[in-house]
């Protein structure tokens, strides 16, 4: 994936975010942990790129051109990311969204020029019905004449953003992961960073995190959960699980505590999903033991959650 250039604005903001070593939370006898911190993007989230990816992918093929409205489906972290590039770019913004994401993700796409309309949730769960159904308001959506659909679930170009996440991991920590750990939405930032390190070190670990609610990857049953972003409750599409060592199931109250633990003890004031990386990361530390190398992604910062049981 090329860089952006010096005349792309904001754009140029997008990744060669901070690679920090947890040492609080991180009990003795266990493995280095050391976490990307992803808040560091413009937005504050690594969606930034998978955003920017996308964008520049469908202008390189002439599928979007000035003038056109980018459709999107989204729990709020990809929608305030492409809300950013089609602000820069000159591109409106459709969103498709739901009261079972935070508030504060709605006025963030709003107030970068998104017009957001919302599927009603089952009181505020998050759960493969509400997914599909705003799947399928974006479909409508993007139907109309210039209208654009990102549709970030089957979308190969997403993927591309994160080579670079994968490069710049094994660039600052000198060359020393002998596991990677991250959450599962879409699947685009586990496989695109995993595919970058294992193009350095094919025997690097690749471990997936899914909530213990919702634990289609792992063969169970499809639930609702308060991990948001991620345990979209079916398989991505674009999953591929033959490029995964091992899932981790976390809970929800498990990963929001880390999360908790994460501001409160290292200062690190990150997402639900974020602590649930940690959790993951800290059982996979556990099993490798000192002398190696554990790495995991902050995915987004606590800012957008300020109004939810996270924080509050």
């Amino acid at each position: 994936m090329r860089a952006f250039g010096a005349g792309e604005g904001v754009l140029a903001g997008i990744g060669s975010t901070p690679l920090i070593e947890l040492s609080k939370v991180v009990p003795p006898g266990s493995a280095r942990v050391l976490a990307k911190l992803e808040l560091a993007n413009p937005t504050g989230s690594m969606k930034d790129r998978m955003a920017a990816a996308a964008i520049r992918g469908a202008e390189d093929r002439g599928d979007l051109v000035p003038g056109d409205t980018v459709v999107e489906y989204t729990a709020g972290t990809t929608g305030i990311s492409l809300a950013l590039v089609c602000a820069a770019k000159g591109y409106g913004l459709h969103v498709v969204f739901s009261d079972a994401f935070s508030p504060e993700k709605r006025r963030t796409m709003e107030a970068l020029g998104a017009i957001v309309e919302s599927v009603p949730s089952d009181q505020g769960r998050i759960t493969e019905q509400l997914i599909k159904a705003m799947i399928s308001r974006a479909g409508e959506l993007s139907a109309e004449p210039s209208h654009w659909a990102c549709d970030q679930l089957n979308n190969k170009d997403a993927v591309t953003g994160y080579l670079a996440l994968g490069e710049e991991i094994w660039q600052q920590s000198d060359g020393q992961v002998d596991a990677f750990v991250q959450s599962v939405g879409t699947a685009h930032s586990i496989h695109g960073a995993a595919r970058a390190l294992r193009a350095h070190l094919p025997e690097v670990r690749v471990v997936a995190v899914e909530p213990a609610e919702s634990a289609v990857l792992s063969g169970g049953i499809t639930g609702s959960h308060r991990i948001e972003g991620i345990g979209i409750g079916f398989l991505p599409p674009l999953w591929e699980p033959d490029e995964v060592d091992a899932i981790e199931l976390v809970s929800s109250a498990d990963a929001m505590a880390m999360s908790r633990r994460l501001a409160r003890e290292e200062g690190i004031f990150a997402g639900t999903s974020s602590g649930g990386n940690v959790v993951a990361a800290l059982r996979t530390a556990e099993q490798l033991g000192p002398g190696a190398t554990v790495v995991t992604v902050m995915v987004d910062s606590g800012f957008r959650y300020l109004s939810t049981g996270l924080y509050g």
